[in-house]
């Protein structure tokens, strides 16, 4: 099924070039705004703990993206999903939010 947009290009940039800094973003309000651990948040995320580490040191994840308001909101509500509560978030979600302003 292909929304309005969708495309394997379009995909394939967005998961080279702006998932991995929004994935860093999200790990660090994970870890400091919901208050979980580094080794429940790569649990709950299926990655190692020095993964967590390296997202949160910026060795990971260190492409300089802009942050709109609504990617921030997004992004917020991923944390929230991971930490527990559903925020019924998709990446195709963060992905169509990161179209518009492209």
């Amino acid at each position: 099924m292909k929304d309005a947009g969708c495309d394997i290009q379009v995909c394939d940039i967005m998961v080279r070039k702006y998932l991995p800094a929004m994935r860093a973003e999200m790990v660090l309000r994970l870890v400091q705004r919901e208050g979980i651990s580094q080794s429940d948040a790569a649990k709950r995320l299926g990655v190692s703990r020095a993964a967590i580490s390296q997202y949160l040191s910026g060795k990971r994840g260190e492409s300089k993206v802009e942050l709109s308001t609504e990617l921030n909101t997004l992004i917020d509500q991923w944390a929230h999903s991971v930490a527990g509560s559903d925020a019924g978030i998709t990446v195709c979600d963060i992905c169509r939010c990161t179209l518009k302003r492209d």
